[in-house]
């Protein structure tokens, strides 16, 4: 399967991608299976398991799976319109996607929370099924949300991955670091030449402009929708935006000239806490590589863009290229879900990324860009995701303000070298892996243990 990086950076809702997102898109593609099965199904019923059980009311996945059962998708989310539905669906006890006629759902019925039979592909997991008017099962599929908006069925979770080294139509496969650094230096392109020239064999260039800049429209106007908001979260944790504070207080200090140098950090945190303010809120995000590590990128992006002599939006497809490419080896060797591996595969995939991507436009050699996400990912390595009451608050918007600032000092010490360095990126992808499958449960998403179990009267 060849991970373009529209794959990669995918337009979404909030607050999570496969929390949020992934329930949304499965229940889509159950819509699909169902108008094309032979049978005359009256009801739908979903039931949800592992994180999606345990977390799943904090990250509105109960929410999520509603409207995707609607017909609500991601990327053309209407939130007015959501709301609407859900209203009209609570009182009338159906729902009626395109295509397909009235059936009876009952959200307090039909969607069940399973917490006692976690399903074996995958942490998140999900049943959906359509029935009869007697209430029995017509149609059955299960599906797993598998991070960054991912989803898989039963069947395709069970099957081998194909990823670019055995895709002969792509013109630089590659499935590893070692494999893409032997590409840069056999044609003496960059990272991001390599993945440009790929992406082009899918798609036009003319085509590839448009949706990369429309990438970065959206993570940066998340950014401003951000930077410019107050008030507090939804959820009851009662957590107050901060973003916007910060961000004045800034402006006024650079205004006076009253800037110490180290107030750089206070510029990278407040864009990615921005972002996933905005994520906390339900708003329009762009994965990178997930929801819950949106902020990563676009606040090191836009870093680069705001503060940096010599930044020009020429560059932004470069950056995004190469973060790609770094994300889908990740992707590919690892994961990328808090879930299955804990934050260390969100913030720990997402610094890695930006750091790859600010090597780049900086200038760096593929060696360099190489070392700097490994810098990234190896001191984020052992990170537990331990969301407090389910939500994608606490830790995780500041944690992606401090995952930017590792990000901007990966890149800078790999900059500062030739690109020779004692770790190899592979083997840091495969430690976080293996790291994971090490890791308990309780730390995956799940709520059931760090700081979601030992913060006060949550």
């Amino acid at each position: 399967m060849f991970l373009s990086v529209f794959d990669m950076f995918k337009i979404g809702i909030g607050p999570s991608s496969s929390h949020t997102m992934g329930p949304m898109v499965a229940a889509g593609r159950f819509l699909e299976l169902l108008r094309r099965s032979p049978f005359q199904a009256t009801g739908l019923r979903a039931s949800l398991h592992g994180s999606l059980a345990f977390t799943g009311v904090g990250h509105a996945t109960d929410r999520a799976t509603i409207l995707g059962l609607a017909g609500f998708l991601p990327d053309s989310y209407d939130a007015k319109q959501a709301d609407a539905a859900l209203v009209e669906i609570a009182q009338k006890k159906t729902v009626t996607p395109d295509l397909l006629p009235e059936l009876k759902f009952d959200p307090k019925t039909d969607l069940i929370f399973d917490y006692d039979h976690p399903l074996t592909g995958h942490p998140n997991g999900m049943i959906l099924m359509a029935t009869d008017q007697q209430g029995d099962i017509l149609l059955k599929e299960t599906y797993f949300s598998i991070g960054g908006g991912f989803v898989v069925t039963e069947a395709e979770q069970a099957m081998e991955p194909t990823l670019d080294a055995r895709d002969a139509s792509r013109p630089y496969p590659f499935e590893t670091a070692e494999m893409m650094l032997d590409m840069t230096r056999a044609s003496g392109k960059s990272i991001a030449e390599l993945k440009h020239t790929n992406e082009l064999t899918h798609m036009g260039r003319r085509e590839f402009d448009g949706e990369i800049s429309r990438i970065w429209q959206v993570m940066n106007d998340c950014i401003n929708r951000g930077l410019c908001t107050d008030g507090t979260l939804p959820g009851g944790l009662n957590v107050r935006r901060r973003a916007k504070t910060i961000h004045q207080a800034l402006l006024q200090e650079q205004k006076l000239n009253l800037t110490a140098p180290h107030t750089i950090n206070d510029w990278i945190c407040t864009y990615a806490m921005a972002v996933n303010e905005e994520n906390a809120a339900g708003g329009q995000v762009v994965t990178a590589p997930t929801n819950g590590a949106a902020g990563v990128v676009p606040a090191v992006l836009r870093y680069w863009l705001d503060h940096v002599p010599g930044a020009s939006s020429t560059g932004i497809g470069d950056f995004l290229l190469t973060a790609s490419a770094i994300g889908g080896l990740i992707k590919h060797n690892a994961s990328i879900s808090g879930a299955e591996a804990g934050c260390q595969a969100e913030i720990g995939s997402a610094a890695a990324m930006a750091a790859a991507g600010l090597c780049a436009v900086m200038g760096g050699t593929p060696f360099q860009v190489e070392n700097a996400a490994e810098i990234a990912l190896e001191h984020h390595l052992g990170m537990t995701c331990d969301p407090v009451k389910g939500l994608v608050q606490v830790p995780c918007i500041e944690r992606n303000g401090l995952g930017a600032i590792k990000a901007v000092t990966a890149a800078s010490l790999a900059l500062r070298g030739d690109g020779n360095h004692f770790v190899p990126l592979d083997s840091c992808i495969e430690t976080m892996r293996q790291t994971g499958v090490d890791m308990s449960e309780r730390y995956k998403e799940t709520s059931l243990g760090g700081l979601a179990v030992n913060i006060p009267n949550c």
